[in-house]
């Protein structure tokens, strides 16, 4: 390690994240480690004539975010679509979208994100029919916040084979309306896929979400420098937020040698780490592709060593998997997309293996039958470290919270999900869930308080990328009738949670998530001292630097 600096940050508000040293006045780079931390006297000893010197004029630096739960590729194929956060009723929807589509001649297909399941009102449903009024010629989807539906207008069903219906999986459907065609919502992945794919390019940036394969036919030279290009995009905007760290949440081979031609190319701005996406009719020898993708991708910038998996859908859809029936469904508890006995076959298989396995999980019933893998997967091969995960975790059955720090799984929450957080509706969401499950509906503090180790992140593109908003949501969060617990996170909470918690959730807390002498150089400057900042303001602080592998990847 070099004794003199490449760079030095002084001036500053240094929170560590290092419980032994938790704040300093200035740090020292070289290459791509931190050779100091500590006072600004010490640190400018290791000052040579080509140093850069920052001076953060008394502002926070912080560990490089690190973004737990993320869809890079097809969140890079959104940046450009309609964002139709805060828009309410439909006037002002046709409004928006004849707007847009006005914006967008020569697009194949019109997407509009950010669909809020009430955008009408609390009572009537997005149809084909409101969509058909703003947008009668051109294919159009409307998706909703959390991706798992979508609304299509007429001519996109009709491009797309479905105006009749189509039979689909089981966890799937087309909603067929009175008049025996499609009323336009669509529920999960196998429904919306079939509108999707007519946007320009295909849907080559969702393949390693929704299918867990390969393009094919295979793309052309032009294709893939246009991928390339979109998923530099897509890291460059991450830098933007101040985070150097990637856990991607789908993945496939085509997705890793695009990455790593950016890596080459010396284009990376953030590390990450690419799973392979397990789908439920794949047979179990596809595991071996895991890990293969394992071997050949293990390097700091970029690993995989991960297989995701999704159990079940969300609540607003009916598709989470509940203990006991909706509250606002008698009788229906969502349905499994993997049986018990075979995702219990699967986490066997990836514990065998040595790979750790993240699954979405929303409803209390998907929550307890991962648990049920995980545990008999530690019975059959014995105890390790694993570090197992479970994503969302929107209810969770309160005799299941132990069996969090029982089996060592990782809690993976998003702050920006709970309903009435920075700006989403309330409803359909608490109906959905009923009164009763309340106290223990995405139980932050609960999980916390019970030992369960945890990790912070966006969902993005399903929610906003930049994590000062989620910390603010962490730290800010209300109650939604009193006497519930509590949930909402301190902020050195928040901040573990997309720092050094982050980091031990990929096996890499001896590299990243703190700042101390030999740790990895990721490094995000604000501009302001967040500590002291107005909590309920934190999202409006800037970005002044990112450091990512001890280069400055982002300058506000």
């Amino acid at each position: 390690m070099s004794d003199r600096a490449d760079i030095i940050i002084t001036h500053a508000r240094v929170l560590t994240m290092d419980e032994s040293i938790p704040h300093a006045q200035a740090l020292a780079i070289a290459g791509n480690r931190i050779i100091a931390v500590g006072t600004a006297a010490d640190v400018a000893e290791l000052r040579s004539p080509s140093t850069r010197i920052i001076d953060a004029q008394g502002c926070s630096v912080l560990p490089g975010f690190i973004e737990s739960h993320m869809h890079l590729f097809s969140g890079a194929g959104e940046l450009g679509n309609l964002d139709l956060s805060g828009v309410s009723g439909l006037q002002p929807l046709l409004s928006a979208l004849s707007a847009y589509e006005a914006s967008r001649p020569g697009a194949g297909l019109l997407i509009a994100n950010q669909t809020n399941y009430t955008i009408l009102s609390n009572t009537e449903r997005l149809s084909r029919h409101h969509l058909d009024k703003a947008v009668p010629d051109r294919p159009l989807i409307c998706i909703a916040p959390d991706h798992h539906t979508a609304w299509a207008n007429s001519r996109a069903l009709e491009a797309a084979g479905i105006l009749h219906g189509r039979d689909l999986p089981v966890g799937n459907e087309i909603v067929v309306g009175s008049d025996g065609k499609a009323a336009g919502e669509l529920r999960e992945t196998e429904a919306i896929r079939l509108v999707y794919q007519l946007k320009d390019g295909g849907n080559r940036d969702r393949l390693g979400l929704e299918t867990g394969g390969e393009p094919d036919p295979a793309p052309s030279a032009a294709e893939r420098a246009y991928d390339r290009a979109l998923i530099k995009r897509g890291l460059d905007y991450c830098a933007s937020f101040g985070i150097t760290s990637i856990h991607n949440m789908d993945g496939n081979f085509y997705i890793c040698e695009r990455l790593d031609e950016i890596n080459r190319e010396g284009g990376f701005t953030a590390r990450v780490q690419v799973p392979y996406h397990f789908k439920n009719f794949m047979p179990l020898a596809n595991l071996e592709k895991a890990s293969a993708l394992t071997s050949r991708y293990h390097s700091d910038r970029l690993h995989s060593g991960r297989v995701k998996i999704f159990i079940d859908g969300v609540l607003d859809s009916w598709t989470a998997v509940m203990v006991e029936p909706y509250a606002d469904r008698p009788g229906h508890r969502g349905d499994l997309l993997f049986s018990a006995q075979h995702f219990a076959e699967i986490a066997v298989d990836c514990d065998r293996r040595g790979l750790q396995i993240s699954v979405h999980a929303i409803g209390d019933g998907a929550v307890r039958t991962v648990l049920d893998g995980y545990a008999l997967a530690r019975s059959r091969n014995g105890l390790r470290d694993s570090r197992h995960r479970i994503e969302h975790i929107e209810v969770v059955n309160p005799t299941d919270i132990p069996r969090f720090k029982e089996l060592g799984v990782i809690a993976s929450m998003q702050p920006l999900h709970p309903p009435g957080q920075m700006g989403l509706p309330l409803e359909p969401t608490l109906s959905r869930m009923g009164e009763h499950r309340w106290a223990s509906a995405y139980a932050w503090r609960t999980l916390l308080a019970a030992g369960a180790r945890m990790v912070l992140a966006s969902d993005w593109p399903v929610s906003t990328l930049n994590p000062l908003i989620s910390i603010q949501s962490a730290v800010t969060r209300g109650v939604w009738r009193p006497g519930l617990p509590d949930q909402k996170l301190s902020l050195l909470e928040a901040i573990a949670g997309y720092t050094r918690w982050g980091a031990y959730a990929e096996f890499c807390e001896d590299k990243k998530g703190m700042l101390k002498r030999g740790m990895l150089a990721d490094i995000v400057v604000l501009g302001a001292d967040i500590e002291a900042h107005d909590p309920g303001a934190i999202k409006d602080i800037p970005i002044r630097y990112t450091i990512c592998d001890g280069k400055i990847t982002h300058e506000g």
